[in-house]
């Protein structure tokens, strides 16, 4: 698994500026910084026996490298990444809709990884392949179009343009947004990382469903502002730049808030 591991990670090079990928490289690797920044000491130590001597940040990117894998190993993966819902109303008209959905999605494969993580009965490998796709779910989760509509695909299907580059509006949250700000990833992670201890734990209140309800919320709002066709530049960028580095900084504690429960 190890060799699998790292021959997956260096094609990673060449297929990254082929493909989109949900945040792109940087939006997770800052996710995954953000997180680790929190962690308390037993998840940091319990990580540490997982991951070895990379930090989370380096392997935040894998579960969407494998999907160039040619041997189709985690083919079955493909769907974990989202979960498509229609615009909903309410939370219990969201809550309703996730749960009544059977094939696999970010909803009912967050909770499963969670369970394999903490299961120190697993081997060491399967737990910390559970880990790593934990990580990146965590992190597609804050990514308001992981949350959109089956119609569209998440926005795959709207066409717009990107300061007049053809793109879809999935591929502008993906990456685009992010990657016009030239930060790198831990250039980002520190200039959000700034509430204080009572400001976080506001963000990391509620459960799975909570925060799967606040992407969609965003994503509707994208959705209205957004609609086929749209040229976008400078002007979208200033109104959705606040929401990109929300769902960040979100993504991140919320991602650690989980690890940090999973190893109390």
């Amino acid at each position: 698994m190890t060799k699998i591991f790292s021959k997956l990670f260096v094609l990673a090079g060449f297929v990254s500026s082929v493909y989109s990928f949900a945040w792109g490289l940087t939006g997770h690797r800052v996710i995954a910084e953000i997180a680790e920044n929190h962690l308390d000491c037993r998840a940091r130590h319990q990580i540490k026996k997982l991951l070895g001597k990379e930090r989370m940040a380096y392997w935040a990117n894998w579960p969407d490298f494998i999907k160039s894998d040619t041997t189709n190993a985690y083919k079955n993966t493909f769907q974990w990444h989202y979960v498509n819902v229609d615009p909903q109303p309410d939370f219990d008209s969201f809550a309703k809709a996730v749960q009544t959905q059977q094939q696999p999605n970010l909803y009912n494969q967050i909770p499963l990884l969670a369970a394999k993580v903490k299961d120190k009965k697993l081997p060491l490998q399967e737990r910390k392949t559970a880990l790593i796709f934990l990580i990146h779910l965590m992190g597609d989760l804050s990514q308001p179009m992981h949350t959109g509509r089956a119609g569209d695909l998440g926005g795959n299907k709207i066409k717009v343009n990107f300061f007049g580059q053809p793109t879809n509006l999935h591929a502008v949250w993906d990456g685009k947004l992010i990657d016009s700000q030239k930060y790198s990833y831990t250039e980002y992670a520190r200039l959000l990382d700034i509430k204080t201890r009572k400001e976080r734990k506001a963000i990391q209140a509620g459960t799975l469903t909570d925060w799967l309800y606040d992407s969609h919320k965003i994503a509707n709002k994208i959705y209205h502002e957004t609609p086929d066709g749209s040229n976008l530049g400078y002007d979208y960028e200033y109104k959705f730049d606040s929401t990109v580095e929300r769902q960040l900084l979100y993504g991140g504690l919320r991602l650690a808030k989980m690890l940090n429960d999973i190893f109390s």
